[in-house]
């Protein structure tokens, strides 16, 4: 995802006055069978982020995609001209680093064993890369908007986002489609899905420019959690950063990490009641 309406001044004219924001588009979106639709009126967890650790993160980092595979903490930056994908142990310098030369805007990443994807925006490209040296093996046509992307294991298959509240399923060696869903909260389609996180069969997302994750069934876009993430920055803090974007789970103990765009920090945390 892109800027937000509260970007920074040193921040706007870092892109020209250009608002790098689009909120996609729900065309076609509702196309749900009735026997899916019936099953979106189970009750939504309420979950709040309970802080476990605190680690620094580079307040440089327009953070597009955050994802822990093999040990190591892989995060895709924006904005083009500075784009980039990094990986290495969190809260540490990366031990490698890969450039997106302009005018590619980076976007959402996903491991996928020995290879991972780097989604752009608007660039119309998917980037296939080496996951331990992160050098670019193939550029792939991608025909939307890039903003989130994670890898359901055990079926094979991506999930993407594109800032409406459709999640797109794709065929992981071409990209291309193989299906949707609506993703709904009681009844009502939640947009501006952003940044994803798959957990087995369950997708994390989160909604751009709200301190909010929702937890989705994929098979039938159901929002099962609707998680609030708030005042994880200070005042002074939030003042130089964009919005909350970046969810990575921790494997093997039920927490994640999160942070955002141009963020000092980035906070280890579990999920409980409100």
């Amino acid at each position: 995802m892109r800027l937000s309406l509260v970007v920074p001044v040193a921040a706007a004219a870092l892109v020209s006055g250009t608002l790098l924001h689009s909120c996609g588009t729900d065309a076609g979106a509702g196309d749900r069978g009735p026997a899916t639709q019936g099953r979106a009126a189970a009750a939504v967890e309420q979950l709040r982020v309970e802080v476990v650790e605190v680690l620094p993160h580079d307040p440089k980092a327009f953070t597009q995609g955050l994802e822990m595979a093999g040990g190591k903490l892989y995060e895709s930056t924006g904005v083009s001209g500075q784009s980039s994908v990094r990986a290495g142990p969190p809260g540490r310098s990366p031990a490698v680093r890969a450039d997106l030369p302009a005018p590619l805007f980076g976007e959402g990443i996903t491991v996928m064993g020995p290879t991972l994807w780097q989604l752009t925006w608007q660039n119309g490209i998917a980037v296939e890369r080496d996951a331990r040296t992160l050098a670019e093996l193939r550029r792939v046509p991608y025909g939307d908007e890039g903003w989130g992307v994670c890898h359901q294991r055990q079926r094979d298959r991506l999930v993407t986002s594109n800032g409406s509240s459709r999640l797109v399923f794709r065929d992981p060696r071409t990209l291309a489609k193989t299906g949707e869903v609506t993703v709904s909260d009681r009844g009502r389609p939640v947009k501006l899905l952003n940044e994803l996180e798959c957990v087995g069969d369950t997708v994390y997302a989160n909604v751009w420019a709200a301190d909010r994750i929702v937890r989705i069934d994929a098979d039938t876009g159901t929002v099962t959690a609707d998680i609030d993430a708030p005042a994880l920055l200070s005042a002074a803090e939030k003042r130089r950063a964009d919005v909350l974007n970046g969810i990575a789970a921790v494997p093997g103990t039920g927490q994640f990490l999160l942070t955002g765009k141009w963020w000092p920090k980035m906070f280890r945390v579990a999920f409980v009641p409100k």
